[in-house]
């Protein structure tokens, strides 16, 4: 009988185990390495890039709004009951265009009245001329003194003053006339419409709101921390989200004096030309160009990791990937300023920069395309 029998079911399987480990091991120990298996890489598999020099754009960004430059209400200019509306909210109107129109009988009446007083003195003037004509000639005849020929003349400067009065009250009655229709003084679109037919106006009160968008004035508010570097005429980038892709450029007008109540905000205003759809009341991004860094060495954002001695980047040379030590400045495009540590031109690491360490070895599988430096009034802060 095998001596194995006399074994507990235990300790026999724990002898089968054993043995199944030591065939396994002599069989490995049989086998001879004939290079089948893959070589593990060199070093950590990265990209890089190289450590650019340029002139960096030093900004300050804001989210602003548009205002019509031209935006007015437009008022009755003499008081009366809207017999027309011409044009509703939304109505593109051009200026002298007209847009209700008032009653008109009383200012009718009005101008036929000085119409005709302007008519009676006029008649009086003329036959007031006439007579001092023939006093002139009585005078040289000596059949009248020359007082009854100063007596004339005077009473003829009278009428004078008289008809160049009723003439401008004519004037005036004319214009009067002309006002009950209610004009748009600029071209541009309406806004509000806030009378309706039958309504009474009082001389002064809105009818209408304008907008005009051929001009608009941007509004950015700016923290008052960087008042000190904020002027009137610096170049201003601006953006709106009603039209992508376009961008205008202009200079700050002025800057108001006061930093708001409210927000302590300090306000800049730009004003632009529109280029056709950007619209009043909308939201609109500035960035300025406060100065310029020039040599200024950027490198990936992805460059710059986290040790305990700081900001570092990895500078990649023969094949080892060696840790500086650097001081960051300002942000572009992707790209982070090197204000100190890098002298630029340097091989850095990129993806796979957070993975290493000093003096370890590396493969550089590609090089990242480098971003060409953004114009000036693209950076961010």
């Amino acid at each position: 009988m095998n001596s194995t029998t006399h074994l507990k079911p235990a300790a026999r399987i724990a002898l089968a185990a054993t043995i199944a480990v030591l065939a396994v091991s002599f069989a490995g120990c049989g086998k001879k390495d004939d290079g089948s298996q893959a070589k593990k890489p060199a070093g950590a598999i990265i990209t890089a890039a190289k450590a650019e020099t340029s002139t960096l754009a030093v900004t300050e960004q804001s989210v602003g709004w548009f205002e019509s430059k031209t935006a007015p209400y437009v008022a009755a200019e003499v008081g009366g009951r809207v017999t027309r509306v011409l044009v509703d909210a939304g109505s593109t109107v051009k200026a002298g265009q007209v847009m209700a129109q008032l009653e008109e009988d009383d200012a009718a009446l009005t101008q036929k009245t000085a119409a005709a007083e302007a008519s009676r003195v006029s008649a009086l003037h003329d036959n007031q001329k006439r007579l001092v004509e023939r006093y002139k000639k009585l005078v040289e005849e000596d059949f009248i003194s020359q007082v009854q020929l100063d007596g004339a003349e005077s009473q003829l400067s009278a009428l004078a003053d008289q008809l160049e009065a009723a003439m401008a009250q004519l004037s005036l009655a004319g214009r009067r006339l002309e006002k009950t229709k209610i004009t748009a003084p600029v071209s541009g679109q309406v806004e509000q419409r806030l009378v309706s037919v039958g309504s009474y106006v009082d001389q002064g009160k809105p009818v209408f709101m304008l907008s005009s968008g051929k001009k608009l004035l941007a509004f950015l508010p700016f923290p008052e921390s960087v008042s000190n570097r904020l002027k009137a005429g610096l170049k201003v980038t601006l953006t709106s989200p009603t039209s992508p892709g376009e961008y205008i450029e202009g200079v700050i007008n002025e800057m108001r004096p006061m930093v708001g109540a409210s927000n302590r905000a300090l306000m800049a205003v730009v004003e632009v030309d529109n280029p056709g759809g950007w619209k009043p009341g909308s939201s609109v991004n500035g960035e300025v160009v406060t100065s310029q860094i020039e040599n200024a060495v950027t490198v990936p954002e992805e460059s710059v990791v986290r040790r305990p001695a700081g900001d570092v980047v990895y500078a990649i040379a023969n094949g080892v990937a060696v840790q500086k030590v650097v001081t960051t400045g300002r942000k572009t495009g992707g790209r982070v300023q090197i204000a100190s540590g890098l002298a630029g031109g340097e091989t850095v690491a990129v993806d796979g920069a957070s993975y290493l360490t000093d003096k370890a070895p590396v493969s550089v599988q590609g090089a990242n395309a480098a971003p060409k430096p953004a114009a000036a009034g693209s950076v961010a802060k």
